[in-house]
């Protein structure tokens, strides 16, 4: 049997960099079984599941992407090389997602030790972002770092950028007459989910680029011209969604070495995912996340889940 107690302190190492990942209203909704020290399998946790914004699993699938992009990085910071086999048991009910295994010791690679490094420093920022353009250098890293997972990032102009404020502003204003969805949202901004004090202020003025969580503290006036950009996968099963949480924790990765904040307006995707609704086929991808990005504060980190939270029996 594998406990937090029995797990030698390299598996922790690598436990706690995938509980760092990023996830939909920070429902962290996976879980590990250790094998051995040579194979770790990530699990979907459906304690943890949406099941009224997230219907299909999509956003628990990009989740748990991010968790299993975290782990990776670990495992090549401390040079033992992952070979990750996505969905292993098809159409099956396990909730077995990945099964991730370590070949013998290989060399560490310094921008996978970098990446490892900023694990701890990236955070969802919800605060005001300054006014200063990112880098076209910076947008091609990022750019660089989805294609590395297959998936494009698409950075919107400044009228699509618009639209698609106004479109996720009308998404919040349809989601904020479901009950349920309320419920729901309700239950994660406290505690483990959101709490207050990451959340971020309600906006000055009419656009507010930052999802409404009920419990924002004080007001403030958000950048002008918020930097957007969407995260799109060639298909839209859970393999694609996968496949999007690790793009999307590499770019989130990659930002945070340039001191580049993020924060997310889902809100569209999860009024589309709702109403069981898939986008027709496109020629730059399926939507799978909507990112706001900037230059914002330091801000402090949403509340993580033990280790030994994280560990099934074997």
């Amino acid at each position: 049997m594998t406990t937090a107690h029995t797990i030698d302190l390299a598996v922790r190492r690598l436990l706690v960099a995938a509980g760092e990942a990023p996830s939909a209203l920070n429902t962290q909704p996976w879980r590990f079984r250790v094998r051995n020290e040579n194979m770790i399998e990530m699990l979907a946790d459906w304690d943890r599941w949406l099941r009224v914004s997230d219907p299909r699993g999509r956003s628990l699938h990009v989740s748990c992407g991010a968790a299993l992009f975290n782990l990776r990085v670990a495992a090549q910071a401390a040079r033992r090389r992952p070979a990750a086999e996505l969905l292993p048991e098809p159409g099956e009910a396990s909730g077995l997602l990945a099964t991730v295994r370590f070949d013998a010791q290989a060399p560490s690679l310094a921008d996978m030790r970098e990446l490892y490094e900023l694990i701890p420093h990236r955070r969802t920022n919800r605060e005001p972002f300054s006014e200063r353009l990112i880098p076209a250098s910076v947008l091609s890293e990022m750019r660089t770092a989805a294609s590395l997972e297959r998936a494009r990032l698409l950075f919107l102009d400044r009228r699509s950028a618009i639209d698609l404020l106004d479109y996720a502003a009308i998404a919040e204003s349809e989601l904020a007459g479901n009950p349920e969805y309320l419920a729901e949202l309700a239950a994660w901004s406290t505690g483990q989910g959101v709490p207050a004090h990451v959340q971020g202020p309600q906006a000055i003025g009419d656009m507010d680029p930052v999802r409404d969580f009920g419990r924002r503290t004080g007001s403030a006036r958000f950048e002008a011209r918020p930097q957007l950009a969407v995260l799109t996968t060639a298909g839209d099963e859970p393999l694609d969604w996968l496949r999007a949480g690790q793009a999307l924790q590499r770019v989130l990765l990659v930002a945070a070495k340039h001191a580049v904040s993020a924060s997310f307006l889902n809100q569209p995707l999860d009024l589309r995912d709702m109403r069981r609704h898939s986008d027709p086929h496109h020629r730059r991808g399926h939507p799978q996340m909507i990112m706001r990005l900037g230059y914002g504060p330091m801000v402090p980190r949403a509340p993580r889940r033990p280790v030994a939270d994280l560990l099934v029996e074997n």
